[in-house]
Order: structure tokens, then sequence, then C-alpha cells
């Protein structure tokens, strides 16, 4: 029976607590007493070794209540850092998922209203007296005066009632304040865990700033190379032109005996560089007219096939008699402006001519997917390199072509593209070296470009 008492007082210790296992643990002594320590009925003791039971007994409920309640006490504890730990990991994870310092302020307040299930939650930083809430807004009555004091003054996180008051700093400067208003619904913090709060806010701004500035860094210096490299390309294809124009005339002015077909020859040349210059300037005209949206296109229901035929004879010279071979199934018409797609369609035409043997095959095929048509020019020639892949659709750029001398300005696919985009489609390649390329952009299909209005 003592046993049974016994365990009714551990069992009080572990639920309950100790103050309710020590008035249950004298209650049992006396009822233990009375009902089985003779004389039965009474609460005198005869026997002395009855004195030693009853007082065994006490300190044994005692000591096993205190053991039991400190148990408890030890696994309160252990899972309220357990709590505490899963709140940081989780704020942790919504901060550090952010790359860009706008982004990442505006998530903040959410994110820890979210791990902490707190009222209210306000951000302020002293650069600019910026403020960031989430929550209710009336919870905090404090103006951006008294934040700024706050954030200056306040040497540690603090609790002030229901409050917690955390200081956010860059090194040893202040950087701001942070305050969690209504905890008592959510989870109990300790002054540890909100300084830790506070340093990983810190962090993860220091940490999107650095993002920012390694990405715009290396913008920079793309936008410097890819400058350089346009740079070049004009100086280069504009220079080819007026060095030749240049030679041909000083030929024609100086004094000798070059017969008529020797000036014809050169008054060939002069013609053809012109028009070659002419061109350059028309696209680089062009490029900018499509940059700004100057270029009026009219939309409508177009057949794919009339475009690729129209594109077919536009380079008939240049093909000289080479295979085409046009894989057109039955498709639906497509919504875009016939003369700029057929220009498009002209250019990579011509592309696949300048970069492939006399003999091989172009390949210009469609299909349907997806609500687009796609339109595909392949050829069998040298090639594109992977690292040139993306910048061949840049202005002026051309691919190295060690083994071919090619005519161009460097501006075809760069129009091509510029178009298939205010068709609300896409131009893309995929090429190997040596064993040819593939070119292909999408238009949308027209009834459902209608549906979409």
């Amino acid at each position: 029976m003592a046993l049974t008492l016994l365990l009714l007082v551990l069992f009080l210790a572990a639920r309950w607590g100790l103050r309710y296992a020590v008035v249950t643990s004298i209650a049992a002594t006396l009822a233990y007493n009375f009902y089985f320590l003779p004389p039965i009925g009474t609460l005198t003791i005869s026997d002395p070794q009855n004195w030693l039971t009853i007082f065994v007994f006490l300190t044994v409920a005692v000591v096993g209540s205190r053991l039991s309640e400190r148990a408890r006490g030890e696994a309160a504890d252990a899972r309220r850092r357990q709590r505490e730990l899963e709140v940081l990991y989780g704020l942790s994870r919504q901060l550090l998922q952010a790359e860009n310092v706008a982004g990442l302020l505006n998530a903040i307040s959410p994110a820890i209203m979210l791990v902490t299930r707190a009222d209210t939650i306000v951000l302020y930083l002293l650069e600019g007296d910026r403020r960031y809430m989430a929550g209710e807004s009336a919870s905090i009555q404090m103006d951006d005066i008294g934040l700024r004091q706050l954030a200056q003054t306040l040497p540690g996180a603090e609790m002030v009632g229901l409050q917690a008051r955390i200081p956010l700093r860059e090194g040893v400067r202040p950087r701001g304040l942070l305050l969690i208003d209504g905890l008592s619904r959510g989870v109990r913090l300790s002054t540890e865990t909100l300084e830790a709060i506070g340093g990983l806010i810190s962090v993860s701004i220091d940490r999107a700033q650095a993002l920012e500035d390694v990405t715009r860094g290396e913008a920079a210096k793309e936008s410097e190379r890819l400058r350089s490299l346009m740079i070049d390309s004009i100086t280069h294809e504009l220079r080819t032109p007026l060095t030749a124009i240049k030679a041909a005339a000083s030929t024609l002015l100086s004094p000798g005996t070059m017969d008529a077909e020797g000036q014809h020859d050169l008054l060939t040349v002069i013609d053809e560089e012109s028009d070659r210059l002419n061109q350059l300037v028309s696209e680089a005209v062009e490029m900018a007219q499509l940059d700004t949206r100057e270029v009026h296109m009219t939309f409508a229901p177009t057949a794919v096939g009339a475009m690729v035929e129209q594109a077919v004879e536009n380079c008939s010279s240049l093909l000289d008699g080479r295979e085409v071979k046009v894989d057109l199934p039955r498709l639906p018409l497509v919504m875009a402006d016939a003369d700029f797609i057929t220009k498009v369609l002209t250019n990579l035409v011509e592309n696949a001519a300048k970069y492939s043997a006399a003999g091989t095959p172009i390949r210009i095929s469609a299909e349907r997917k997806d609500g687009m048509v796609t339109v595909s020019v392949a050829d069998r020639g040298i090639g594109i390199d992977l690292s040139e892949q993306s910048l061949i659709f840049e202005r002026f750029y051309r691919a190295s072509v060690p083994s071919q001398q090619t005519w161009g300005t460097g501006m075809g696919l760069a129009i091509s593209r510029a178009i298939i985009d205010a068709h609300h489609g896409t131009l893309s390649v995929t090429s190997q070296l040596g064993e040819g390329s593939v070119f292909s952009f999408t238009l949308p299909v027209a009834e459902e470009s209608r549906d979409r209005g």
C-alpha cells in the first residue's frame, strides 16, 4: 500500500509540480498512519519501528517529488530551447533566400511573425528612417523619433512586458531596431535567442547587399566587355568598306595608264562597298528603332508557308542552286507581321548559306506546340562554339570563323531577335562545331492570340 501511495505522489509531481506533490506526500503519510499502522484508526504510533517507516515514506515521497519536478523542468526547458532553435532555423531559411536588399527588408517582418506567431513586428532602420511593419499597426505606439532614440541607446536585447526589443548593429555601429509585440500567444524567447535574431537579420542584410554589389560589378564588367566588343566590331565593319572605297578612289585619281576595264573594276568595288556601308548604317538605324519601339508592325493571321516561300526566293542568288528542303505540315495561321517575319527567315537562310559548304542542303521545318508554331532553319555548316552561342545575338558580334571569310555586319541576328520579341516569341540556336546549326523561333497561333485579346 505504501508503494501505491508513493506512485500516486510521483505521478502528481510529474503532472502538476512539486507543491502539489509535497502536500500529497504529507496527506499520504497521515493516511498511511491512520489506516495501516497499528493502532489502526488513530494517529498514534506505538511501535518505534513504525516511526522509521513513516519517516522513510515521507522522505522518499518528497525526494522523489523533487527529482520528478526537476526532470519535468528540464524537459520543459529542452522543449523551449528546441522551439527557439526551430524559430532561428525557420527564420534563417526565409531570410537567406532573398538575393536583393529591397526584397529582404520587405520579407523580414512577415517572416518573424510567421515563426514567432507574434501580434506585431516593426523593423526600423536608421538609414533613411525606414519602417517595415507586419501585424496590428496600433499595437506599438512609437514614432520615428522614439524608434531612432531607442535604436541608438539600447545596449542589448531585452523584454519589456510582452514586447521584445532587439537592437540591430553593423559591426559596432547601430543600424536599427526590431520590435516584437504579443509574444504571450507565441513563443517565449530568451535574451540569447533575441540577440541571435538581431544578428541573423544584420548578417542577412549584409549578405543581400554583398550579392547586389557583386551582381552590379559583374554586370558592369560584362557591359564594358560587350561595349568594347561592339566598338571594335563597328570600327572594323566601317573601316573595311571605307578603306576599299578610299583605295579605289585614290587609284582612279592618280595619273596612270589604267585601261577602261581596270577603271570599271575599281568603280565596281566602290559601288559594292558603298552598298555594304549603306546596309550597315541602315541596319544600325533599324536596330535603334526596334529598341525604341518606333517601328510600326501590323499583326494579322498569316500563313507560315507563304513567308518561307518568299524568304527562299529572296535568297535565290545566294543559294545558287543549293537544295532547300522545306518540311511544313498542316499548320494553323500565326499572328505576325509578314514582312518582318520574312526578313527574319531571309536572314536565317542567308546565314545558313554563308556558313555551310556549297553542296550541303538547308532544311526549313515547322511544328505546332503549346499554342505556338516553332519554325526552324537547319544547316550542316561549321557550327558555333558553345561559348559564343549566347553572344551571336548581340549587336555587331560575329562568331569566330578562322577557316572562312564571310561578309556581314553582325546586326542580322540582333535585329531578328528584336523582331521575334515584338511578336512575343523566342529566338534560339542549337549548334555543335563541325556538325551545323539549327536556329528556331516561335510565333503565337492566330486563334489563341485573338482569344487572349
